[in-house]
């Protein structure tokens, strides 16, 4: 079997949180396989305890992809900080064609524009991808997943972070489908009754307080934070306030668009003139939600920079979606220039996490094993870029570990799902599918 073929037949996705369906990158010829293991966002350290662990698997996955790409040059990216992952990683590719490079701690240093640049020297096209300069990026848990791929192992677990107001914080793998409920009851449970919990980091992550919802391929892990914190208020506001808030306060003082990390590459990415597009301009918002285009939404912007508290990134994504609504296209002609300043201006994850008000919360999690299997598991079929999964499964249907519940929909873009529990299918629906254990069928949970 081809390893694009193998890499798809076993569900790999973007583990890092894209989600694009890991077989098509595998299908292109380029120079370089670049390996993220930046793990930019703080509090979350899943990917270097994974790196410290399970190198060896890793190095596999990264070979691999590299044959089957014909790419010539391997580079792994980790922060000079995570010392004993720099470590592992040196020693493991001594004498051998492949090379680290060690990161500086500072965010969004796992941006693959940036870690391109940094790797390569060379800038991605305006609006492109790394396959436009001869490259691919892949997370180090894609790769991971890629080396078990070659083992006959689909996707079926995640590795995962707990974090925060948690009584032992930890890293750990957990099935796919598993409720939050439980990742927090491995760590030891809360601190305090009264929290919120940030899925999969603090920046780019979502916002949640159902514990009902579940881990999927992408799932970083969980922050749990106090319910009253401040970053709390911040991503729980309504489009509206952000708005109204915005167009009523912005002075266009043009800091979110000088701390922001694409701008300082050279790509005409203006947070500023698209806080314009808000209602305070009499220019129209067909102009000024360009500038929005090559957003990556990293929210140094909105949580960072702006000394207003105001809502830069939200306006961004807003102005994309208009773009978007009314089939408008923007391209920069110009080439892109990093900026004299960038490296000056570059954020330190230190004086990130004081901004944000976590430092108290930056503390190790440490790998752990014994993660008890749930009596049942919610797989979603959509946790990947493209068309959800398509199930091939029914209510009552026996399965085992790694059993194929839900293959890609015809001629589209998407990703296999795999079974992440032994045991009986329970509910079937056109957004997820649920497995309980004999355990559950016996004591009456069966739905069937």
């Amino acid at each position: 079997m081809q390893i694009a073929e193998m890499i798809k037949s076993a569900g790999v996705v973007g583990a890092g949180g894209g989600g694009f369906p890991t077989h098509v990158k595998a299908q292109s010829q380029v120079e370089y396989v670049l390996v993220n293991g930046a793990e930019c966002e703080p509090l979350i350290h899943k990917d270097v305890e994974l790196m410290t662990h399970r190198s060896a698997e890793i190095l596999d996955g990264l070979r691999l992809l590299m044959q089957s790409t014909g790419a010539t040059r391997g580079v792994v990216g980790i922060k000079k900080k995570n010392g004993r992952a720099v470590e592992v990683f040196r020693g493991a590719l001594a004498g051998t064609e492949l090379e680290v490079l060690e990161l500086g701690d500072f965010y969004p240093a796992g941006d693959e524009y940036e870690l391109v640049q940094l790797a390569t020297g060379r800038l991605i096209p305006p609006g492109g991808i790394p396959l436009d300069v001869g490259c691919v990026v892949s997370n180090v848990e894609t790769l991971f997943n890629i080396g078990m791929a070659a083992k006959d192992s689909p996707v079926t677990h995640k590795f995962v972070s707990v974090a925060g107001l948690v009584h032992e914080p930890k890293s750990f793998w957990v099935p796919i489908g598993t409720s939050y409920r439980k990742l927090l009851d491995f760590a030891g449970g809360t601190t305090q009754s009264d929290f919120v919990m940030l899925v999969s980091g603090v920046l780019m992550g979502g916002f949640s307080t159902d514990l009902d919802e579940v881990v999927t391929k992408t799932c970083a892990g969980l922050i749990v934070l106090p319910a009253n914190h401040y970053l709390v208020s911040r991503k729980t506001r309504s489009t509206e306030q952000m708005n109204r808030i915005g167009k009523s306060a912005c002075d266009q003082c043009t800091a979110c668009t000088e701390f922001c990390p694409r701008y300082l590459l050279g790509y005409d990415i203006q947070p500023h003139k698209v806080m314009r597009s808000l209602g305070f301009t009499t220019s129209g918002t067909d102009y000024w939600n360009k500038f929005a285009t090559y957003c990556c939404s990293c929210g140094l912007c909105t949580l960072y920079a702006c000394p207003e508290e105001l809502f830069p990134r939200e306006a961004c994504e807003q102005a994309k979606t208009s773009m978007r609504e009314a089939g408008q296209k923007y391209q920069q002609v110009k080439a892109p220039r990093i900026h004299s300043m960038k490296d000056y201006r570059r954020v330190p994850t230190k004086s990130l996490l004081r901004r944000l008000r976590i430092a108290k919360y930056e503390l190790p999690t440490p790998f752990a094993d014994g993660f008890p299997a749930p009596d049942e598991v919610r797989i979603m079929l959509q946790q990947h870029a493209g068309k959800p999964a398509v199930p091939g499964v029914k209510v009552g249907t026996n399965v085992q570990v790694n059993d194929l519940l839900a293959d890609i929909p015809e001629d589209s873009l998407g990703a296999r799902i795999h079974a992440s529990l032994t045991g009986k299918v329970s509910e079937v629906t056109d957004e997820y599918i649920c497995i309980i254990t004999d355990a559950v069928v016996k004591s009456g949970g069966d739905t069937v």
